[in-house]
């Protein structure tokens, strides 16, 4: 296990909208330098589809910070932290009036059957469960136990990882989420991404969903492209 700090940022009402590649150059460099961390994901939109959901464009620009230890992350977010300075630098003028969320959570790790490097094209299935759950220690225990065995049988699937809430601290300038859980799969690209979810193990996911036990709010899903950070040396 280890913990995760995740950062979404939508524009609704302008789906095209890209963050610069210059942009995106600049975020690399502030999480490649964070200390304490082990690895960042930066995303950005992606086109894949599902023969069940469609929740529309994805967001606009997303990161996944994981760290190994809780002092590590809120340091990073924290008043004197980088990632702190980094947000209110103006260096993503591409997210002006975008709606931004944060989130620290708890991250799950499960076996895959085929491993493998992760592509140039990767792109990851993220999906969101705002909750609540009327019994979230049930709905948590039912999914754990039920879902990633299927999750595994997705084709060509190489990494999964379910995240679930813990409490924080922070100082970042961007308004907190506390959704119940998130998913991510990642895969090889977005046609890989579009192949497993045409697949018949799709059909499986979607009877377990329908035995989950009860809780309201949804869930979202989206296709991220996904750029692995490593820390600088």
């Amino acid at each position: 296990m280890r913990f995760c700090y995740l950062a979404f940022f939508e524009k609704p009402d302008d789906p095209s909208a890209r963050v610069a590649a210059q942009e995106i150059g600049l975020l690399r460099n502030c999480l490649g330098g964070l200390a304490g961390l082990s690895k960042a994901h930066i995303y950005t939109p992606a086109i894949a589809s599902d023969i069940y959901t469609d929740d529309g464009a994805p967001p606009l620009l997303g990161m996944q910070l994981y760290f190994e230890r809780i002092e590590d992350l809120e340091a990073a977010i924290g008043p004197a932290g980088a990632l702190k300075a980094f947000s209110e630098g103006n260096a993503l003028p591409s997210l002006r009036h975008a709606k931004a969320s944060q989130q620290a959570m708890l991250n799950r790790s499960f076996p895959v059957i085929e491993e493998a490097p992760v592509s140039p094209t990767a792109c990851s299935f993220v999906v969101h469960y705002p909750g609540p759950a009327e019994d979230l220690n049930a709905w948590l225990a039912f999914y754990v136990a039920n879902h990633p065995p299927l999750m595994a049988r997705f084709p060509d699937v190489r990494e999964i990882e379910i995240l679930s809430r813990i409490d924080w601290v922070d100082a970042m300038p961007w308004p907190r989420v506390n959704h119940i859980q998130r998913n991510r799969l990642l895969f090889d690209s977005p046609q890989a991404l579009t192949d497993a979810l045409h697949s018949p193990v799709r059909h499986e996911m979607r009877a377990d969903f329908a035995k989950f036990p009860p809780y309201e709010g949804g869930n979202f899903h989206y296709p991220m492209l996904t750029e692995v950070v490593r820390p600088a040396v």
